[in-house]
């Protein structure tokens, strides 16, 4: 296993120097889950819900997040995001949404805190606008699920999250 990258010699959080790195056309998607009852679930389905379109509103809050990911992670270098990309997809086999995001950039360094950034917001907006019918959701299974561009080149989970489905 390599070292953390974001300490220096002595030990301190510090950002990483992207400087001497080419830039490449880099993407990351990453995925998560909010788990709920199943009314809830269909008040999404059916736009029932007394606020509203609830995905519309928790997409344009994951591309924000996307967006502002730099302002959130104290180390993470800012963006000219070329692409966010949130989508959504109701299983009600599960009772949950599962969230994507798809980020790109051409940069010095990758995309996948945006991506899980994308998701954490679209899932927590998500949450807030049920949480008055259902407050014991929960949100979990965030992960990157693939990246490319850079030196290390494609990568991709190579396993399933643990508890994703739970």
């Amino acid at each position: 296993m390599s070292k953390l990258s974001h300490l220096n010699e002595a030990g301190e959080a510090a950002m990483v120097d992207v400087s001497g790195k080419t830039t490449t056309k880099r993407v990351a998607v990453a995925e998560g889950y909010v788990h709920m009852l199943p009314e809830t679930l269909a008040l999404i389905r059916t736009g029932g819900h007394a606020k509203g379109d609830v995905l519309a509103t928790a997409r344009i809050a994951g591309i924000q997040g996307a967006k502002k990911c730099a302002d959130l992670v104290p180390l993470c270098h800012p963006l000219m995001l070329s692409k966010v990309q949130v989508e959504f997809e109701l299983q009600a086999q599960h009772n949950r949404v599962r969230i994507e995001a798809l980020c790109k950039v051409e940069g010095k360094t990758g995309v996948e805190m945006e991506a899980i950034t994308a998701v954490a917001t679209a899932a927590i907006t998500l949450f807030d606008m049920c949480k008055a019918v259902d407050p014991a959701m929960t949100i979990g299974g965030i992960a990157v699920l693939s990246k490319t561009g850079g030196k290390t080149g494609p990568w991709q989970r190579p396993s399933p999250v643990v508890g994703k489905d739970q």
